[in-house]
Formats: structure tokens, sequence, C-alpha cells
């Protein structure tokens, strides 16, 4: 349950940090975006892979998968909006990144949170 409403946190965060960097309207260094981006793949992916057989299992479990592969979808919008942004020198390719990492986010905190309940109701 905790870890479900971490996660909801994280969303909420995300979105508080996109709409500050939108009144701000600077573009983020695209080529490190890019660079972190790449390697936070990479790791998350090695984790993801690692957790996959887990993704079934009881609510803690199940938290920890979802957690691996938002990060990884995360990353691969990451690297995607850094192109745009060096393409375009505009931040907003980031920020609507960061509105769908959010919603991810949230869904994930979501579905950790009812499972947990159901699970609690269960005992």
């Amino acid at each position: 349950l905790s870890q479900g409403l971490f996660l909801g946190a994280l969303g909420v965060g995300v979105i508080c940090f996109a709409i500050w960097r939108a009144l701000n309207a600077t573009a983020p260094d695209a080529e490190l975006m890019g660079a972190i981006g790449v390697v936070a793949l990479a790791i998350n992916v090695a984790s993801a892979l690692v957790l996959a057989r887990f993704r079934e299992g009881d609510a803690n479990v199940r938290a920890i998968w979802l957690f691996s592969r938002n990060d990884a979808l995360a990353n691969v919008a990451v690297i995607a909006a850094a192109g745009l942004v060096a393409w375009t020198g505009s931040a907003w390719p980031d920020l609507a990144v960061a509105g769908v990492i959010a919603l991810l986010f949230l869904h994930s905190a979501y579905e950790i949170v009812t499972g947990a309940l159901r699970e609690r109701g269960q005992r």
C-alpha cells in the first residue's frame, strides 16, 4: 500500500515540476537528458527482465515490477523527448513526456493501492 501511495506522490510531483518548468519555459540540456536516459534505460531494462517473472505476485512484488517497468518506459520517452528538444530547441517535448510519465505513475499507483486493499480484505 505504501509503495502505491509513494508512486502516486511521485506522479503528483512530476506534474508539479512540469507546471513549474512550463511557467519558466526553459529547454533542458538535450544532450545530457538523452545520455542519462540511455544509461537509465539500460539499467531499468536489466532490472525489468529479472523481475518480469514476478509481475503477477503479491502486491509488494507487483509494485516492484511496476516500478521497474514504468522506469524503463519513462526512459524511452525521455530519450525521445531529448531528441525532440534538440531538434526544436523547445521545452515542450520534455513537458509533454513529463505529463505522460505522471499519468503512467498515477495509473500504476492506482493498480498497486487497489491490489493491496484487495489483499488486505482477503486476510
